[in-house]
């Protein structure tokens, strides 16, 4: 994995020169760089460098919650400069753009202001052994008008935007306000005759599903600060091309979330393939219209442009890089990539990838910090460093949360890997478990407790949608 010149300058040089880049501070790349400050940061055995374009992380499963308004970004947020001062590692704020690996440099592209001037140049980061874990964007298949009229999930700022968005057309909705009617106006009457908004969610999986949920637990608590806003003003459609939603879950299960959503007036059309997109619709191929003045597109993900083939890596067609069971690419055994972003059989030899699932990240990130820890202290003991082991994915199963309402999925677990069925209170548990693990696995326990309770008192203090 490294080579001879490298294993010579590390006996050569100081403790801790050896560098190894990670870039990506999504959950698995945060986790692997967490993990490898505190067993090899803290040790001055490797300088542990974590990239991202932006200063702070959220967890990505949260951001339908942010775009709803029911989260508060700012305060579930975690500053990387402070989390790296306390788990052994050093934080570059910067975004990759290229690759040099014959000088074993990543380039990060310049930073501007808000008027576009160049305030930070172009920079070369030196490693040793390189680690990608950017994850994925959304996935438009070239569908005419979705990048210019949709909105997407794909980061914190996006879903500020999309929070945004709805709070301007809600603004002329409060306090007995109505849109002027005109020839453009929408006929469609929310209860109580107040005009409503379209709103039509592209894509049938967790993030549409759970966003048209969590949009009409918004308009709940709204409906409580503005009246005459009420729930049924966002006239919510989710659209899937497939024949129902949820294809990961069981079939009844699925079935039962179609019918939770349809109780909550929240309309769910299948096999609706989206043919284009303007400003005041969605047109499908079957020739329907949906009137839709917000439109969010959930379908589908792929992996960030500037990876496609990035100094020779090899990728696949969706622009994954392809990496063997050991995370490594298959053209360079000193860069890893994991994630959204790699494409990984599920175990050696097999023709399917690892799913882009946030379980995967996780399960990568533990093994990549086991492998990486045994490799840099072979190193300094002067020792062959073992074979990197392998990777086989586990399916823990899928669940799916509809706010506060309800929540269904399955748990696999025992030794035959049997799948059980839950719903209602006992899968909400579960699914709020998923964050408590992503944050104990960043802070420790007795810190997650700590911030499990002060998001408890913030609660009795604070109104529960985030208003501006």
């Amino acid at each position: 994995m490294v080579s001879t010149h490298q294993t010579a300058r590390l006996a050569q040089e100081p403790a801790g020169d050896f560098r190894i880049v990670i870039v990506g501070g999504g959950a698995g790349g945060l986790e692997l760089a967490t993990k490898l400050g505190e067993r090899l940061g803290r040790r001055g055995l490797a300088r542990i460098i974590l990239v991202d374009a932006n200063p702070t992380h959220l967890w990505k499963p949260l951001l339908h919650e942010v775009a709803a308004g029911t989260l508060n970004s700012y305060q579930d947020e975690l500053g990387y400069l402070g989390h790296a001062k306390h788990h052994g590692y050093r934080f570059q704020f910067g975004r990759m753009e290229g690759l040099d690996r014959a000088r074993r440099q990543i380039i990060l592209a310049a930073m501007t202001d808000d008027k576009g001037e160049e305030v930070v140049g172009r920079r070369r980061l030196d490693y040793d052994l390189l680690v990608l874990a950017v994850g994925s964007i959304s996935n438009d298949f070239g569908t005419p008008g979705v990048r210019e009229h949709a909105r997407f999930l794909d980061s914190r700022l996006e879903a500020e935007i999309l929070h945004r968005d709805l709070l301007i057309l809600l603004a002329g909705r409060v306090d007995g306000a109505t849109p002027d009617a005109g020839p453009d106006q929408d006929s469609q009457t929310a209860p109580g005759g107040i005009p409503s908004i379209g709103v039509a969610i592209v894509g049938g999986g967790a993030t549409g599903v759970e966003l048209a949920a969590e949009l009409h637990q918004a308009m709940e608590d709204l409906s409580r600060y503005a009246a005459p806003v009420k729930a049924g003003t966002l006239q919510i459609t989710v659209l899937e091309a497939a024949d129902r939603i949820l294809s990961p879950l069981p079939e009844r299960l699925a079935f039962n979330v179609s019918e939770a959503l349809r109780h909550l007036n929240i309309a769910v059309l299948t096999k609706a393939k989206v043919a284009s997109m303007d400003a005041e619709s969605v047109h499908l191929a079957d020739g329907r219209t949906i009137p839709a003045k917000i439109k969010v597109w959930a379908a589908g993900i792929k992996a960030p442009a500037f990876l496609r083939e990035i100094d020779g890596l090899e990728s696949h067609r969706n622009g994954q890089l392809l990496v063997r069971s050991t995370l490594q690419t298959t053209r360079d055994d000193a860069i890893f990539a994991f994630g959204d972003c790699a494409w990984c059989p599920q175990s050696p030899g097999s023709d399917l990838p690892v799913p882009a699932r946030a379980q995967a990240a996780h399960q990568e990130a533990e093994l990549l910090a086991k492998s990486l820890v045994r490799h840099v202290e072979a190193l300094h003991a002067c020792r062959q460093p073992p074979p990197l082991p392998t990777y086989s994915y586990s399916d823990f199963g899928s669940l799916i949360s509809l706010s506060r309402y309800t929540a269904a999925g399955t748990l696999m677990g025992g030794v035959f890997r049997k799948s059980y069925l839950i719903e209602g209170w006992f899968a909400r548990l579960a699914y709020i478990s998923l964050y408590r693990m992503h944050q104990m696995a960043l802070h420790g326990i007795w810190r997650t407790l700590i911030l499990i309770l002060t998001n408890r008192l913030q609660r009795m203090t604070q109104p529960s949608l985030k208003m501006h």
